[in-house]
């Protein structure tokens, strides 16, 4: 008997003391998880944080782009008129495009030298198809955006499956595009499209009406707020914490602002330019790929660590083909939007600075070089420096020469900067 009652003493403790360290497992929250809590005083706190980890995310590009405007404008008042800034915003769909494929491979800590010459491809294949052939031009945008993916997954194959080094085989791919562009196009070496086709339209039409900017302005603020707030209905639901409503009401007007003087902006001049559209859209869904869905999650972790990913059980070989189908996609689609800015597809399509610009777009926005970081919003503000640079230097007359040059020197410092934040993350701990 008295053995029996030894024996569940211990068990009533080890019970109790069970339990205490499961109530502390449960009030063990990440500090920073709390922040969301502490509304702008906890904001501030991270801010700082962040600074002395070196985390600074998207802050160069933004004080970037403000200094970019103050001194363009300084120089030219013509520079922020709204014609000027409805020009950009359309000219830099087609290298954002591109762009914003680059990013996802960019995350795997990987590069496509490929993508320009894909998009010159792609642009020639559906000129052959919609003017020569006679194909309805929906049916060779969509034949011409599948070939640009499917020359992707062919380099993804080499590298993923054959080993060979991504460098070498977009290498080899872009001067492989290049050859194709140039048969496919034949000898006259440019075939016109229509300029009120499907094509020619994607940056040249405008929605006249004041009510679709000001329409779209509203959508997505009214989104972004509901957004915000179902999740925080769920968090709050699961017990974790959230984003407090003064937060989001700022943030909500915040975004509100952006988007209505943008929208007065635009009804200034044409209209709501179509080409604008599709790249916001584009933008949102794939942000929502990489930062909603397990895909996402698992880029990310592939270009954290490709051993510690395999051992996850993630399918390295699947993501890799993928992630550079999604690039010859996206390149075949910026493709198609330069082709519509000059209303033809020809033998120049996907030289010069294309590629070099695709790439430091990304780079310039906040993708990191060496894979884990990155968000397709970064190929926005990347490509909205660079196209704007040259719309500046433009309206000053300035040589081509220089124009390469700052360009050059705005992607320089930017690695630079990049690399100096990796450092501070390790010293900190944090890399």
């Amino acid at each position: 008997m008295s053995t029996d009652k030894a024996s569940t003493k211990p068990q009533k403790t080890a019970t109790v003391e069970n339990t205490e360290a499961a109530a502390a497992a449960v009030t063990a929250v990440d500090p920073r998880l709390l922040v969301r809590e502490q509304g702008l005083a906890g904001y501030l706190d991270e801010f700082k944080r962040k600074m002395r980890a070196g985390e600074l995310g998207s802050i160069p590009v933004v004080v970037g782009l403000i200094v970019i405007c103050v001194v363009f404008q300084s120089l030219n008042s013509a520079f922020l008129s709204a014609e000027n800034l409805s020009n950009i915003t359309i000219t830099m769909v087609g290298t954002g495009m591109i762009s914003v494929g680059i990013v996802f491979v960019l995350l795997l800590g990987e590069i496509d030298l490929s993508v320009g010459s894909v998009s010159g491809a792609a642009s020639a294949l559906a000129a052959v198809l919609a003017v020569n052939q006679g194909w309805p031009e929906w049916l060779a945008v969509l034949a011409a955006i599948a070939g640009g993916a499917a020359f992707g997954a062919l380099h993804g194959f080499f590298f993923a499956v054959l080993g060979a080094p991504a460098f070498a085989v977009t290498l080899a791919g872009l001067l492989f595009w290049l050859g194709f562009m140039l048969q496919t196009l034949g000898e006259n070496g440019t075939i016109n499209l229509d300029s009120d086709g499907l094509i020619g339209q994607l940056t040249t039409y405008h929605f006249s009406d004041i009510a679709a900017a000001y329409g779209l302005a509203a959508v997505v603020t009214a989104v972004f707020f509901l957004t915000g707030f179902l999740g925080n209905r769920r968090r709050e639901a699961a017990g974790v914490p959230s984003r407090p409503m003064s937060d989001l009401v700022l943030r909500t007007v915040l975004l509100a602002v952006v988007s209505f003087a943008a929208a007065f902006m635009y009804n200034q001049y044409k209209g709501l330019p179509l080409a604008t559209v599709i790249f916001l859209v584009f933008l949102v869904a794939t942000d929502f790929l990489l930062r909603r869905t397990s895909y996402g999650r698992k880029v990310f972790a592939l270009g954290g660590s490709v051993e510690a990913s395999r051992r996850a059980g993630i399918n390295v070989t699947a993501i890799r083909i993928s992630v550079f189908a999604i690039s010859g996609g996206f390149a075949a689609m910026g493709g198609l939007f330069l082709a519509s800015k000059i209303a033809s597809a020809n033998q120049s399509a996907g030289a010069g600075d294309l590629l070099m610009n695709a790439i430091a777009a990304a780079v310039i926005g906040g993708t990191s070089l060496f894979g884990g970081r990155g968000r397709t919003w970064n190929a926005l503000l990347g490509v909205m420096v660079i196209v704007s640079i040259q719309y500046g230097l433009q309206l000053e007359s300035i040589a081509e020469p220089v124009k390469y040059m700052i360009t050059a020197a705005v992607l320089l410092t930017t690695v630079v900067i990049d690399s100096v934040t990796r450092k501070t993350q390790k010293t900190a701990g944090r890399a």
